[in-house]
């Protein structure tokens, strides 16, 4: 059995929790074993002053860690769920995906309950799917750009620069700042990012060893509800930052899929719940796409895309 493995992670503190997590796992199941981390700045990294959705293109937060998996500078690397693209460089596979956090928003706004904000209160997300139905469930809420890891943002909405902020529960409960949270959104209200509250691990194909020592991190059931989600994704040719959710759960061999793809301003909202046999989520993913698509969510996202879809 090989004497190391090289995790290639992002250096936010978020990101280095889930690496250490993994890490801490692989140590435990394999004593003796060496694992190291390779901090890695990613161009999502880089560009903090600009929102996602106008930073363009995919993989803003794994593009430099596959680049180093490929050069083999690192043997695995881990990622949170919904920054992972759809398609992947060749030679490398999304090897495992881990048993699923809470997948919830969660508003941090000094105690204060969503539908009780005051009229016109100020929220800081960079998410546009976030930023949708927010809009769609409260009208009179003022949407602004926050970026930054989960500390930062946090700091900021203390600061008294926001009202409220909007993070993914699964973060805030990593880091032990659950604390801070004011609220948990149902997901009646905002249903997740595709893959939110997961972890996945990437790395070579044709290195066989190592996909056979991380094998044990795979959650069946998470990892069959995320790939529903993310064959839903590709079908609607969506990143991370466009306003297109998904969420699914696996019981009992049954798989329930959500989708939901709306305007920015929230006024026009797409939702659709498919539901069948766990073993065909790839199929029923694109088939709720199609069915979005129909409904209207083509000419939304020929808005966003500012393309002909």
């Amino acid at each position: 059995m090989r004497k190391e493995i090289r995790i290639g992670t992002r250096a936010s503190a978020l990101a280095l929790w889930q690496a250490n997590w993994v890490k801490s796992e692989l140590e435990k199941r394999y004593p003796g074993m060496a694992v190291t981390l390779t901090k890695i700045k990613t161009t999502g990294d880089k560009i903090l002053d600009v929102p996602l959705a106008k930073v363009g293109g995919k993989g803003l937060f794994t593009k430099e860690i596959e680049e180093a998996l490929l050069r083999k500078e690192v043997d695995i690397a881990v990622h949170s769920m919904k920054d992972v693209p759809t398609d992947f460089p060749e030679g490398l596979h999304l090897a495992c995906i881990t048993e699923r956090e809470d997948v919830r928003d969660a508003l941090i706004s000094n105690g204060v309950k969503l539908k009780d904000l005051k009229e016109g209160a100020i929220i800081g997300t960079s998410s546009l799917r976030r930023q949708t139905q927010l809009c769609h469930y409260r009208p009179d809420l003022r949407m602004e750009m926050l970026r930054g890891n989960v500390e930062t943002r946090i700091r900021k909405q203390k600061e008294g620069q926001y009202d409220a902020v909007i993070l993914a529960a699964a973060g805030v409960k990593r880091l032990g700042l659950a604390d801070n949270v004011s609220e948990y959104i149902s997901v009646d209200i905002s249903i997740p990012a595709i893959g939110q509250g997961a972890l996945g691990i990437e790395c070579s194909i044709d290195d066989k060893e190592v996909n056979e020592l991380i094998s044990f991190f795979n959650h069946y059931e998470t990892s069959v509800a995320v790939r529903a989600e993310r064959a839903l994704l590709k079908r609607l040719e969506g990143g991370c930052q466009v306003p297109i959710a998904g969420y699914a759960t696996v019981k009992d061999g049954r798989i329930t899929l959500k989708g939901l793809v709306g305007s920015v301003d929230g006024k026009r909202i797409v939702k659709y719940t498919v539901e069948g046999d766990a073993k065909d989520y790839e199929k029923l993913g694109a088939e709720l796409g199609e069915r979005l698509l129909s409904m209207g969510a083509k000419e939304i996202l020929e808005e966003v895309y500012g393309r002909a879809f």
